[in-house]
């Protein structure tokens, strides 16, 4: 009988460096262009102009914290309308659900910023040290002059992308130009240095680091998506029935050539593209992204030897026993358009269609009233009672605008400012508030004494210019219990 081992079991393992070996193919080409689209758009869209008039910044995308506001291009979100913000967010969600149902983690693999700046380091990485094996050579090397170079012009370069990163961020939250000047100037708010220095080591740290392992460790959604994927999600699949067994290369031992064999010649090519590490041929993982460079690697192999290509694939776990089985597969369109998908893509495009109708007829006036809790009420010399309200007038609109704010709901109850004079109050009161500002007013309301102890008062204002525009709002009219 055997001995147990004494030493006790391994549950940690230290990382295994991977080098991914540079590859060309159809979907390395589509992730070239994605990740030059959306760098592009990271970089530069701080700098876009866009003209608001003279009274509003003319920065396209701007999140002004100062003064609470959010621009995109012609689109302004005040604070109380951060609802949008949210229909935004919730789209993103029900975006990812859709996307992981119909084709796995394909936002993980051309999309999600971390590979996005994995890619560009590697690429950098391949341009200093060059492609897999001479990294590998170098990784093995001693320490010395050359090593030494080459380690300070990559990390160089890294860290400098990683300051453009950081610093290409804390230009959404302000005039770009103008902050750009303070930062060279030293004269920038201490939040735009530290937000800077702390994105610039998470860009580092992250994305020329740790790598894969934020993929693989750190990312929480590579265990929510299991939720999101059926049997017919498409996924990155080795064809193993297609495959083995592996011939282990071209050719063959003398004994092994009668013995049958499949496409998969057992190069290690798909591995050596991954740029995470994982070996596909094992079956599904979390380690996959679904990147496709396996793909392109596995096609360039089989059309060297011969063999039909898509050995490795964009497959669902149902076409897959529709294949081993030796039938025909579905066309792709109808493996992502079915019940499930359909129902994410409804609410999806239920929620952008509800925010474009609100944004297309929101009104850009708005209104609230708070009335004074102390005193809630004081009596006048004629006997009436006045009631006094903070009114928040939003001119939502990049100009100056005429209003007339008015009062219903009570009966005789006249209107005045708290510097105006009672003599000319009436029902109505015309004002002037300033472009894309929040007026705070103090106004006052008197009524006859007589009547009931609590009582809704509306309040409402209309736009006298060519905008027009209406907002209303209710607070409570109150006199004294005994005058009813």
């Amino acid at each position: 009988m055997a001995e147990a081992d004494p030493r006790p079991p391994e549950f940690f393992v230290a990382r295994r460096s991977v080098f991914p070996k540079a590859i060309d193919g159809a979907f390395r080409r589509f992730k070239w262009l994605v990740m030059a689209v959306t760098l592009a758009i990271y970089y530069a869209t701080p700098w876009l102009r866009w003209d608001r008039g003279p009274w509003a910044p003319t920065q396209a995308v701007l999140v002004d914290i100062e003064h609470r506001r959010f621009y995109m291009f012609q689109i302004e979100i005040w604070p109380h309308e951060f609802y949008y913000v949210t229909g935004l967010l919730v789209m993103a969600g029900v975006g990812l659900f859709l996307v992981t149902s119909a084709v796995g983690r394909a936002w993980c693999g051309y999309a999600c910023p971390q590979t996005v700046w994995i890619d560009l380091f590697v690429h950098v990485e391949r341009l200093i040290d060059g492609d897999r094996n001479a990294q590998l050579r170098l990784a093995a090397a001693p320490w010395g002059p050359a090593k030494l170079a080459r380690r300070a012009l990559k990390h160089g370069i890294w860290l400098v992308i990683a300051v453009l990163t950081g610093g290409a961020w804390i230009f959404y939250f302000a005039d770009a130009p103008t902050l750009a000047r303070q930062l060279f100037a030293g004269t920038a708010p201490f939040a735009a240095y530290a937000t800077v220095g702390v994105l610039t080591f998470t860009t580092y740290a992250l994305g020329g680091l740790m790598r894969e392992q934020v993929c693989i460790y750190m990312c929480p959604w590579p265990r929510i998506q299991t939720a999101m994927l059926d049997e017919q999600s498409l996924i990155v699949t080795y064809k193993a029935w297609r495959g083995e067994p592996r011939s282990h290369g071209l050719k063959r031992a003398a004994g092994e050539a009668a013995a049958p064999t499949g496409d998969c010649i057992d190069c290690n090519a798909c591995v050596a593209v991954c740029p995470t590490g994982i070996d596909i041929r094992e079956g599904p993982q979390i380690g996959c992204i679904t990147c496709g460079l396996c793909i392109d690697a596995c096609d360039a192999v089989m059309t060297r030897v011969g063999r039909p290509d898509k050995l490795i694939g964009y497959t669902s776990v149902a076409d897959t026993a529709i294949a081993r089985a030796g039938g025909t597969p579905r066309p792709a369109l109808k493996r992502v358009l079915r019940p499930r998908t359909l129902v994410y893509l409804g609410a999806w495009s239920a929620v952008g269609v509800a925010m474009l109708f609100t944004l297309g007829t929101r009104t850009r006036l708005d209104i609230s009233v708070a009335a004074d809790r102390n005193p809630e009420w004081v009596r006048l010399a004629d006997g009436s009672i006045r009631n006094a309200y903070t009114v928040k007038l939003r001119n939502m609109e990049a100009r100056p605008r005429d209003v007339e704010v008015a009062i219903a709901g009570v009966a005789g109850a006249a209107l005045w400012r708290e510097t105006g004079s009672r003599a000319a109050a009436g029902t109505r009161l015309r004002l002037h508030l300033a472009a894309d500002q929040l007026d705070e007013r103090r106004l006052f309301v008197a009524a006859p004494a007589a009547g009931e102890e609590h009582v809704p008062l509306e309040f409402s204002v209309r736009g006298l210019d060519a905008g027009g525009g209406t907002a209303t709002a209710t607070s409570r009219f109150e006199r004294p219990e005994d005058e009813r």
